[in-house]
This record gives C-alpha cells, structure tokens and sequence, in this order.
C-alpha cells in the first residue's frame, strides 16, 4: 500500500513546535496539537505504538473541550497509523469519523486532507476505484478552492501512482505531466523519491528502459540519502520487477531483497505486537464513547417520562386553545375572504381607472403635440410675411395695422408656448441649463419687449438692481427669464396708470452661490385674499370679464412650477384696489473662471463674410418663401425642393453648405430623407426645420443623422446661431 505514505507527513504542517509535551489536567488546544504533531512524528518513523498512544491522549482532550478541528485531526493520525498497518476497514472507519468532524468546520485544508486519505484506501486497498477516484476529486476541488498548489501535486501523485499500480498508465500519465511541470516550484523533498519511482514506473511500462533505469537508480540514491525509507522500499521492488522483465535475474535478487530487508525494519513484530495493544485501546475508547452516549441518551429518556404526564395536560389545554383559536380563525377567514373579494373588485376598478387616465395623458400629449404644430406652421407664415413687409415698405414700421398683426401673432405663439410648457412640467421633461447671464441686461430685455403692453395701460417700469450682486452670474437664464416675462407682463396687463418696479436684493452669499430676491410690485387691481390660493391653478383667472385682460391662465402656473424647479417657492402679498408684490428667491452660481470658459464657447460668427449655399427642403409654399427671404437677406445662396427624393438628387449633383430640412412632408419624412442622404455618404451638416415640439424629436433626429434642430417660427438670428454654429464644427472636424 505505497500511498499512505502521502497521508501522514501533512500533519507536519498542522504546527511547528519544539520540545516534550507536558501533560497537564487541562490541557491547551495549543497542547493537544503538540500531542498530535508528535504522533504524526513517531508514524513517520513507523514507532506504531507511541504514535497511537499519542493520538488516542490528544482525541480525549479534543472531545473533552468539544473540538471539532482537533477531533478531525486526532481520527486523521489514528487512521493513518492503521492505514500503514495494513488495517483497512480500521483506517476508513477512523478516516470517516474525522471527515465527519472536519465537515463541521470551516478549514478546506483539513476536508482536502481527509478526502485524499479516503481516496488512498480505497483505491489501492479496496480496489474499488471508481470510489477512490471520486474522493481524490474532492481532493482536487479543495485544493483549488483555497488556491493551494502543492497540495493539487500532492493529490495528482497520489491518483498517478493509483492508475499506475493497476496498469493504466495512460490514464495517469495526465497527472504525472501536471507533477513532473510543477515539482519544482510546489514540491518538497518528502515526494521527490516518489516522483523519480513514478517515471522509472511509466518508462519501464513503454519499453523505454533506459529512462525507466535511469529514474529507478535517482529514485533509490535519493532515498538511501534521504529519509523516505517507505518510498526507498517501493523503489527496490519496482526496480526488482523492472530487471526481471530484462532478464536481469541475479540484480532483481538483489533489489527485491533490500525491499524485504527494509520493510522488516520498518514492520518489526515487536512494533506490531504493542501497535496492536494501543489500537485495542483505542477501539475500547471508541466503545466506551458509544456506551456513554447510550447512557446519557436513556437518561434523557428518563426524564422525559417523567414530564410526560404534564406535557399530556398542557397538550390538552392547548389543544382546547388551539380548538377556538381554529374557531376565532375560521370566522376571522370568512371576513378577510369577503373584504378581499371586496378590495380585489375595487382594485380592479383602480387598475382600469388608472390604465383609462393614462390613456387620457397619451392623448392629451399628443393632442397637445399635434395641434402646437398645426398652430406654428401657419404662426411661421404670420410672422414671417409681417417682417417681410415691415422690412421691405419702411413707410410702414409704424403702422398700427402691421404692429398689432404682429403683436397678435406672437401673442398667439406665446400661448401655445405656454401649453406646452405646463405639459412639458408635468412630465418632468424639464432640466435646468447651465448658460451665463447679468440681471440688468436680462431685466432690461425684458421690459423692451413688454413695452407695447405698458403704453397700453400707461404704465410706469421702474427697475432696482442691487449692485453687489455680481456682473455675470451662472444659471439658466431662459428659465429665469420666463418667470420675469410672466411676472411683469401680469403686473403690465391688471395695472393701469400706474407703476410697476421690479427689484432685485442680494439677500445672501453661500460660497460661490449668490441668493437673490427678486420681487414685482404693482399697484394695480390687486387679488382678493379668497382668491390667492387659487391664482396658481391651471386656466384659472381671477375676477376676469368678457372686455378684460387676455391670456389662458397659465402664466402663474408655469411660474410657481419653474420656480420649484430652481428649488425655492414663490411669495404673494396683495390687497384689493391696492397692488400686488410676487417674491422669489433663487441661487445662482458666481464663478470667474467657470464664467470665461462659457463666454469662450460662444461661437463667432465666421458666416457674415462668407456667402453659403443652403437647401431647404420644405413643401408648405409659404415657408418656402418666408425661410428663403430670411436666408437670403444674409446674402446666402438659397434652393428649395419639395420633397425628400428631389432633395436626395439633388446632394448628389450639388455640394452645400447646409441643409435645412422640415420633418412633417408627404411621400416621405424629413427623417427617411437624412438617412438616405446619410448613406450616400454625404456629411453637410443637416438641421431639422420642424413645427414639432423639440423634445418630441430629438431622439429620432440624432439617430437619423440630423445635427441639430430649429422650431418654427423662429427669429432670424437663432437661425443664423445655428448654422454658425455647425459651420465651425464641420470646419473643426476637417481640420
């Protein structure tokens, strides 16, 4: 049995200790290792006797304080010992118990130990190989779980030397490749004699003698120097039988009587004998073990008669409890069935609900997406031949007729703009931009484009800007500004022949972030205070008659909203007949350096001296007209076709600059047309000129291969922006 011999040396690794143990009443657990190291110690010196005696003390104390590690690690040295004696159901039995033991503890190495143990007996001793292949597999899958490479070569020895000592040396020479790479790196000198004794083994299988000869003799040098008289003994009868297969009858004497000489040494009789004795011992503590379970388990038997009587009459009162808890439980079942029949009903009545309002919000957006882009195809028109005019019959820039079209028709725009925005709000679409602006500048823009309405209602604006507040704050100033155009347009509209002030207050500075109030102060109509709570809902207008002030009631609204979205709330004091002061306070962000790089990206226009050619793709005939006056005026060169296949013929006969496409045409889109275009190759940069909400078709326009996108109608200098804009990146990108 050649292989227990790589059982027992890993018990040299379970600790490093010097000296005699000292037995003492209460032993350590550091002390019952020492016991168990000198029985791994006197095993390998194959001193039988002291090696059991040693192992049988340290299995007491470990079971003494209940340990499951040393138990493991006791039966393993017990196991071993009967493993070299030729005891086979012995050691399986003892290897058994310690595996059971080593499984309730965490330590992989003590399982791997175990399992190539388990795998030794079986394989070689039993014969019953397919199991001992098995538990050398366990083996493996330890030794890999905690990475420990020496120990996969001690396992493959083990399962090599297995295949070759039934014949099958094929099978095994897989495993001796693995040992004869890794030896050297994960190896040690107690398996190196094996090594040498396995390819002499192999070599002399395949009929190469003079490796196999040369192998044998390295195997038996490194034996007789060593201390690997087990494994020196296997190298001589392997030899033996190696020179008898080559005729070589009187060297394989020789050899097979060293074998027999140094196997004597190590199985002398009289170790045996009292090897036999200490066993015996042990297995009369196995017993004793098992009768002292008995005892304590028919004590417990005892005990539990004698509560019997009174487990009887608790198990009666309970059961009686139990009987109308069954009862209460019952009855209480019936109610939830007949509450849960209820809530399901009402829940599937909340489910349909809930499915129809979502229904509703799908149409309500594209109700709401539909007729804005219905409104502005034709506003585009309004607006455009109204500048057309105005720009070219100069005798008429002070016609009320002209101004009041145009007032109307950007009033209109407006209010489609504020549908929007209110469902653009409640959707959450909504995200806050990072652009620089200066207050004054932002209020004074303001005020212009509200002068119409002021000299209306002869009005008086009057504007305080604190001067602490810094030049150039950081923010999102469309936002910003919107919530001031609402504001003051209100105060503008219910004020007549009166003042209107719009201040701002520096209020306080938190590191690079500048709190401002900003309030609007009438003294105009004022709102009764029943009707203050009410100003914020959508389409609400307080106190209006059928001659009075305009607008859908969605200015306040969308201003509380935005307000909430820059984090702060919105403040009302008003009285009736007296005036009305809005109050909000918003932090914006004052940052030199942050503020130069935004002002350097702002793009400088390259075009003004530049004449570009521009296709516009656009089947409406008065858009056609208005885009083209508006590109032309700019002194660019301008072609328009109807539909996206005139278009796609055209790229590919013209180069342009830019193109200018609607998204909504007949025949086919403006987003089938850009990638058609885009899968000639053509890279113009390609801007979507759409009536469409922009939210709605950014998606699919990026996609499509458009660069960027316009909403109509649009004022002529947002227009320029952009093509501006795209005309440097192309540049850039050529560069």
């Amino acid at each position: 049995m050649p292989q227990a011999r790589f059982i027992v040396l890993l018990f040299s690794l379970l600790v490093s200790v010097n000296g005699v143990f000292a037995q003492e009443q209460t032993p350590s657990k550091k002390e019952i290792e020492e016991l168990i190291f000198k029985a791994s110690e006197y095993l390998n010196s194959a001193q039988f006797e002291k090696s059991l005696v040693a192992a049988r003390s340290a299995l007491r104390y470990a079971t003494e304080i209940n340990d499951a590690y040393l138990i493991a690690n006791a039966y393993n040295a017990i196991a071993g010992n009967y493993d070299e004696l030729s005891e086979a159901d012995k050691a399986i039995f003892f290897y058994n118990k310690g595996l059971d033991y080593a499984n309730k503890t965490d330590n992989d190495t003590l399982k791997n130990w175990l399992n190539n143990n388990l795998g030794n007996m079986y394989f070689f001793e039993k014969k019953e190989y397919e199991k001992g292949i098995n538990f050398y597999k366990k083996s493996l899958q330890y030794s890999e779980k905690i990475a420990d490479t020496t120990q996969l070569v001690f396992t493959k020895l083990n399962i090599c030397w297995g295949y070759f000592d039934i014949g099958q040396f094929d099978k095994g020479k897989p495993y001796l490749d693995y040992i004869n790479k890794y030896h050297g790196k994960y190896g040690d000198s107690t398996t190196i004699v094996a090594l040498n004794l396995l390819n002499g083994m192999y070599f002399s299988a395949k009929n190469e003698n003079k490796k196999a000869e040369n192998f044998f003799l390295t195997a038996i040098k490194l034996g007789t120097e060593g201390k690997e008289k087990f494994d020196l003994s296997y190298s001589h009868e392997e030899y033996s039988k190696f020179l008898l297969k080559n005729g070589r009858h009187k060297e394989a004497y020789e050899h097979l009587a060293q074998f027999k000489k140094i196997s004597d040494q190590l199985y002398d009789q009289d170790k045996l004998k009292k090897a036999d004795i200490a066993g015996l011992n042990l297995e009369l503590d196995e017993y004793k073990r098992e009768i002292d379970k008995i005892e304590i388990e028919k004590e417990s038997q005892a005990l539990s008669l004698k509560k019997s009587q009174i487990i009887a009459l608790l198990f009666f009162i309970i059961l009686i409890v139990l009987l109308l808890l069954l009862y209460t439980l019952y009855k209480n079942n019936l109610f939830k069935k007949k509450a849960n029949a209820e809530l399901t009903l009402a829940n599937e009545e909340l489910m349909a609900a809930n499915q129809k309002a979502e229904e509703a919000s799908l149409l309500k957006t594209q109700f709401v997406s539909t007729i804005s882009h219905e409104l502005r195809t034709p506003l585009y028109g309004v607006v455009g031949i109204t500048n057309m005019i105005l720009d070219e019959h100069k005798e008429l820039t002070n016609s009320p007729h002209l101004n009041s079209l145009k007032f109307s028709a950007r009033y209109l725009l407006s209010l489609v703009n504020d549908i929007l925005q209110i469902n653009k709000i409640e959707e959450k679409r909504i995200v806050l931009e990072t652009l620089t602006f200066n207050v004054p500048d932002e209020i004074g823009i303001i005020t212009n484009s509200l002068e119409f309405i002021a000299n209306k209602n002869e009005n008086k604006v009057s504007i305080h800007v604190d001067e602490t507040i810094p030049e150039f704050l950081i923010g999102d100033k469309l936002r910003f500004s919107q919530i001031l155009m609402n504001l003051t347009s209100n105060a503008l509209k219910f004020t007549k022949k009166g003042e209107v002030i719009i201040s701002a207050k520096q209020v306080r500075v938190e590191g690079k972030v500048h709190f401002i109030e900003f309030s609007i102060k009438d003294n105009g109509v004022g709102i009764a205070k029943e009707d203050q709570a009410k100003i914020y809902d959508k389409f609400v207008q307080i106190g209006r008659k059928d001659d009075d002030y305009q607008g859908t009631g969605l200015g306040l609204s969308i201003v509380k909203r935005l307000i909430e979205l820059f984090k702060s709330e919105i403040h009302l004091e008003s009285q009736l007949n007296v005036g009305t002061t809005f109050s909000f306070t918003i932090g914006f962000e004052s940052d030199a350096q942050k503020t130069q790089e935004i002002i350097n990206n702002i793009e400088v226009d390259l075009t003004s001296s530049q004449i570009l050619k521009v296709l516009v793709v656009e089947d409406n005939k008065i858009n056609q007209m208005v885009t083209k006056k508006i590109i032309e005026k700019n002194n660019f060169k301008c072609d328009i076709v109807e539909d996206g296949f005139a278009a796609i013929g055209l790229v590919q006969k013209e180069n342009y600059d830019i193109i200018l496409m609607d998204i909504n045409m007949p025949v086919i889109n403006g987003f089938e047309t850009t990638r058609r275009i885009r899968s000639l190759g053509i890279t113009t940069p390609i801007v979507a000129l759409t009536a469409f909400d922009k939210g709605e078709i950014t998606e699919e326009a990026m996609s499509a291969g458009m660069n960027d996108i316009i909403i109509k109608p649009f004022e002529p200098v947002k227009l320029f922006q952009i093509i501006n804009s795209q005309i440097i990146k192309r540049r850039n990108a050529g560069n």
